[in-house]
């Protein structure tokens, strides 16, 4: 008989958390939070392995010199990764499967999700920064076009929300 999975942490807690680290980048590091950063980071460092010449001339991942895996958010991305993993191992929520609805097959859940996250990974890169940077770090400092991006997203979700509702019916 398998045990019954651990709660979540609550999340009035994790949000303070998330603020008390998101103070402590600024104060330690002198910049916020974010992700699409460590993940181009990345990119530019496996396509290093194929084409070095072309990664050091190329405009977008040539300023970070050779080693563009020197940088805080490359490891904060990896942190994310490894401490979702734990956690999720350690709260026995660790499983293999396809989040869906009943109405949906899992070829459209998957291109749904394959198309969503190639469309923001682009638009994070087009506008240098994601949903993270954006809302946290930007939102932290009472930036005007993070506060709009913040209630853009908002409201393009509520709207997008109905038009995906189908996927759900269970």
């Amino acid at each position: 008989m398998n045990k019954p999975a651990k709660r979540y942490i609550n999340p009035y807690l994790g949000g303070m958390l998330l603020g008390v680290l998101l103070v402590m980048t600024y104060l330690l590091l002198g910049t916020g939070l974010g992700a699409s950063g460590g993940l181009a980071r990345i990119a530019a460092s496996i396509e290093g392995i194929f084409a070095l010449d072309h990664v050091r001339n190329s405009a977008y991942f040539g300023q970070w010199g050779d080693a563009p895996m020197r940088y805080y958010l490359v490891f904060m991305l990896i942190g994310v990764f490894v401490g979702g993993g734990i956690s999720a191992f350690l709260g026995k929520r660790l499983k293999r499967g396809v989040e869906k609805g009943a109405a949906a097959s899992i070829k459209r859940r998957m291109t749904y999700a394959l198309g969503g996250g190639i469309l923001i990974g682009f638009a994070s890169r087009l506008v240098r920064g994601c949903t993270s940077g954006q809302a946290l770090s930007g939102g932290a400092l009472l930036l005007t076009g993070s506060l709009v991006f913040v209630f853009s997203l908002f409201v393009s979700g509520y709207i997008s929300a109905r038009w995906f509702k189908e996927q759900w019916h269970d």
